[in-house]
């Protein structure tokens, strides 16, 4: 398949959801703070419950890949704390640096990306991924978030109990431990599904319409690391946890579940962090970190059209995994 046909068929419908909501974020000032509510706590926890127990995905594979994106995380976050520290970045900037650099949007541009890539198998992956990314964004996260502002942060980290995704999550892997899943065709999972599916369309919606108002300029120095941790260092980093868990007899059996955790890995950076930056950061001289953090999402976002679209093509075409 070529980079055009890839890009058609798994980029652009990413691309043209995202950019009317870019236009509806100008045009009608669109606040997204009640949206946000509304998938947080009710479509996004309708659509890991009904992906979960309809998925094909075993129980050892998302076990395995649970390991994997810790492993991602860990990596990723070293690598970044070492990088900021070589080219001399303080605080409170060189926390918000590590924060876009580490974690992906594995959410409202992670799950759409990976469904129209990869398909039924792409979402679900997707789907753990995000829960699983959640507890470790909650946690470590918040403790980056927080020492940008020279306190522990740690309350903070209370906040991933009450996010319903993880009970959505341990709810479904309960049901289908028992062997108890309703069947797709029940009312109940017809529901879920109805209400999962309205997530990945207004997600991007609301992605577009975030990066309405964020200034580049303000935050160009260094801007170029985060974007190279996160569009090029953080795919090779997934290849290699892949290849390792594959070494040491950990792997999973399901080739399109290590080529989706790839992909996951290699999208631009998240926008959680600018919420945790905001709430439990501190503010230093010259660019804040919420600016630098905004302007990491816009760049990595526009610059990802490019990078996925190749990472696609290497990724189906079975030559790494």
């Amino acid at each position: 398949m070529s980079l055009v046909s890839i890009f058609a068929s798994a980029i652009a419908p990413i691309v043209a959801i995202g950019a009317v909501g870019f236009l509806l974020g100008r045009s009608k000032d669109l606040d997204v703070d009640p949206l946000n509510t509304v998938v947080v706590y009710v479509l996004v926890p309708a659509l890991v419950f009904h992906s979960l127990l309809t998925t094909s995905i075993d129980a050892d594979t998302v076990a395995k890949l649970a390991v994997g994106v810790t492993a991602y995380i860990v990596v990723l976050a070293a690598l970044a704390e070492v990088a900021v520290r070589a080219i001399g970045l303080d605080e409170p900037l060189s926390s918000a640096t590590v924060l876009s650099s580490t974690y992906p949007n594995c959410g409202n541009f992670g799950i759409p990306l990976s469904a129209f890539a990869f398909g039924a198998v792409g979402r679900s992956t997707a789907v753990l991924f995000l829960a699983i990314q959640s507890v470790l964004i909650y946690s470590h996260g918040v403790y980056i978030a927080a020492r940008s502002g020279g306190s522990g942060g740690l309350s903070g980290v209370k906040r991933v109990f009450t996010i319903p995704l993880l009970y959505a999550v341990l709810a479904a892997l309960v049901l289908r431990f028992v062997g108890v899943s309703p069947d797709t065709g029940t009312t109940v999972m017809q529901t879920l599904k109805l209400v999962g599916d309205a997530a990945i369309p207004l997600m991007l919606l609301m992605l577009g319409s975030q990066l309405v108002g964020t200034d580049v300029r303000a935050a160009l120095g260094p801007l170029g690391l985060a974007n190279v941790m996160k569009l090029l260092v953080a795919p090779l980093v997934g290849i290699g946890i892949v290849l390792a868990l594959a070494g040491l007899g950990f792997g999973v059996q399901n080739s399109t579940v290590a080529r989706v955790f790839v992909l996951e890995c290699a999208t631009p950076a998240a926008i959680t962090p600018l919420i945790l930056i905001l709430e439990f950061g501190g503010e230093g001289s010259g660019v804040s970190p919420a600016e630098f953090v905004s302007s990491a999402v816009l760049t990595s976002t526009l610059a990802s059209m490019v990078t996925l679209t190749a990472l696609i093509a290497v990724l189906r075409s079975g030559v790494v995994i």
